[in-house]
């Protein structure tokens, strides 16, 4: 049987030029410039960095072209783009600028056809699809515009549909779970793992290196996402400037400490218990 070596993905979330971060995908704070965190986890060992605009479905724009194309002249590292993609030009101006994937949500839900032609024209790799996962009375379904609008469709079936349709990648995105710290959804992450045969990527949930094993040891996922777990921990490393708008009030009051939860110490973590990283 085949290694399966799991990825390590940190999962910047930007909304005019900043990287943010929140809770169940809502009530967000800044924490700073997305591409010194960028650099900072190039350079302790991160597997893929994952830029995603926040409020380009929202506004109908994708605003990362100038984070994209320094990120990949300076880190070499895969680089994925996220957000309000929605047309075959958008797709092919980001691989122009640097990225190796983009990951589509809402433009999939609206049209699945579109995941089809992008996955035939630029391959079933550069094609990632993003599944945003919420429970609601007992019953799972998916969300689009980054979980603001909910859409009657189990994630399962729609994981199956869009492998069906071309997608070389899942990255499933547990919205109740998203930034509580709580643990990944790790039943959820198990039947989407085991419905397909292309790579699944867990995110949403984790608050220790413990929940990044136990959604690694109990599901067949090919890689693990993360944002808070890391984002705070190193925030306090970078000088921020001041700006009049945005809630900038965490950074302002936030102690400075040392920072104990590296990637590389999640990397060496995870071996010990016999999970391949990528070293």
């Amino acid at each position: 049987m085949n290694k399966r070596f799991i990825r390590i993905i940190p999962k910047l979330d930007i909304k005019n030029g900043l990287l943010i971060k929140g809770i169940n995908l809502d009530g967000l704070r800044i924490l700073g410039d997305p591409y010194n965190f960028a650099e900072y986890y190039y350079k302790n060992g991160a597997d893929e960095i994952f830029y995603v605009d926040n409020v380009a479905s929202l506004f109908g724009t994708n605003n990362l072209t100038k984070f994209v194309t320094k990120t990949s002249k300076n880190l070499f590292i895969p680089l994925s783009v996220g957000g309000g993609i929605k047309t075959l030009v958008q797709i092919e101006n980001f691989l122009k600028c640097g990225a190796d994937k983009v990951s589509l949500n809402s433009a999939a839900i609206n049209n699945l056809n579109f995941v089809k032609k992008a996955s035939r024209i630029f391959g079933s790799s550069t094609v990632t699809c993003i599944i945003e996962a919420i429970k609601i009375n007992n019953k799972y379904l998916i969300t689009k515009e980054n979980g603001r609008d909910i859409v009657n469709i189990d994630p399962v079936t729609w994981a199956k549909k869009l492998e069906d349709n071309g997608a070389g990648e899942i990255f499933l995105t547990s919205v109740k779970k998203e930034g509580t710290k709580e643990g990944f959804d790790i039943s959820l992450t198990n039947k989407i793992s085991k419905s397909v045969h292309i790579p699944v990527i867990a995110h949403g949930g984790a608050g220790s290196f413990e929940h990044v094993y136990d959604v690694i040891k109990n599901t067949r996922v090919s890689g693990v996402s993360l944002a808070g777990l890391f984002h705070y921990e190193i925030c306090h490393n970078f000088k921020f400037k001041k700006i009049k708008v945005g809630n900038t009030h965490f950074l302002r009051n936030m102690k400075k400490k040392k920072s104990k939860k590296m990637l590389t110490d999640l990397k060496k973590f995870l071996s010990k218990r016999g999970v391949h990283i990528r070293k």
